[in-house]
């Protein structure tokens, strides 16, 4: 396949998508938020820690840091609308609760908003949380895992033929999976 070469300054780094969407909610007192973050990934089995990068500019910084917690919601692909919306305003402005009709979960449990509409949510107690560049990376571990059971099999892996996940491609573009069978390859050698 051929090549070119792009040099810095990067306008984008979208060459690492599609990545799953993610809503990261916080609760801190009064105040609540939901902010799609496209930078997200799990790091570590044990302790489960689950990584999110955030810039300080965003509501959630500083609410993620009072809360000392923060939960990690994965949205449907028919749901791209209201998380492009949750990451094009910002909760300094506006109750994105209420305009978005965000509905949380009734889980008394719960120290984080989890959203009815996720297929899944992690709660995450802050561990740490450090500057990279102009973002800062938050290290959660995950203390609670909230699923829908039939979105996955008794391993743990999705199945997309139940659900069509959301996945951002960068630039606001969004898609899904394809209805093809997944196929599982062993990496044997030849």
């Amino acid at each position: 396949m051929e090549k070119i070469v792009l040099s810095p300054p990067f306008s984008h780094l979208y060459q690492s998508y599609p990545a799953v969407a993610a809503v990261v909610t916080v609760e801190s007192g009064e105040r609540k938020n939901a902010m799609a973050c496209a930078w997200h990934a799990p790091l570590s089995f044990t302790p489960p820690l689950y990584g999110i990068l955030l810039t300080p500019k965003r509501f959630s910084y500083n609410l993620i840091l009072q809360a000392g917690v923060f939960g990690v919601n994965f949205l449907p692909f028919e749901k791209a609308d209201l998380i492009a919306g949750v990451g094009r305003n910002s909760g300094r402005d506006l109750d994105k609760f209420a305009v978005f009709s965000l509905a949380v979960e009734t889980l008394p449990e719960a120290r984080v908003p989890v959203l009815e509409d996720a297929y899944a949510a992690y709660e995450c107690r802050l561990r740490e949380h450090r500057p990279y560049g102009d973002h800062e990376l938050f290290v959660g571990e995950i203390e609670k895992i909230y699923e829908t059971p039939l979105a996955f099999d008794e391993e743990g892996v999705p199945q997309v033929h139940r659900f069509r996940p959301a996945l951002y491609l960068g630039a606001d573009l969004y898609t899904t999976v394809s209805d093809q069978t997944p196929v599982r390859k062993r990496g044997e050698r030849p």
